[in-house]
C-alpha cells in the first residue's frame, strides 16, 4: 500500500532554513506528480508546491514562492522540501501528498518558526 514518511520538521527560528523529506514506498514514484501540502494551526490544509514526474517542472504557492523548492530524487523514492527565510506564518505539519488536496498523505512533519 502506499506509504508516505515525512522526516525533518524542528524549531526554527525566522529568517532559518529547514529541508524536509519524504520516504515513499508502495507505488511507482517516479511515474507520478508529488506535492507537498500544510496544515497551520486553525486552519484546512492549503498546498505548497508541486513537482512533476521527472523533476523538471515545478509550481509554488505565492506564498512560499521564491523561498522553498521543492525537489525529488526517483532513485531512492525521495521528495524534498528546501525551505527558506522561514517566516513565523510558516508555523505548520507539513505534509508529501500524492495529490494537490493531501487526501493520500503521510504522517506529517511539525515546522514551527519562533524566536
Amino acid at each position: 500500500q502506499v506509504q508516505l514518511v515525512e522526516s525533518g520538521g524542528n524549531l526554527v527560528e525566522p529568517g532559518g532554513s529547514l529541508t524536509l523529506s519524504c520516504s515513499a514506498s508502495g507505488f511507482t514514484f517516479y511515474g507520478v506528480w508529488m506535492y507537498w501540502v500544510r496544515q497551520r494551526p486553525g486552519k484546512d490544509i492549503e498546498w505548497v508546491a508541486s513537482i512533476n514526474n521527472a523533476g523538471h517542472v515545478k509550481y509554488y504557492a505565492e506564498a512560499v514562492k521564491d523561498r522553498f523548492t521543492i525537489s525529488r530524487d526517483n532513485g531512492n523514492n525521495i521528495l524534498y522540501l528546501q525551505m527558506d527565510r522561514l517566516e513565523t506564518e510558516d508555523t505548520a505539519l507539513y505534509y508529501c501528498a500524492r495529490d494537490l488536496k493531501g487526501n493520500v498523505r503521510g504522517q506529517g512533519t511539525q515546522v514551527t518558526v519562533s524566536s
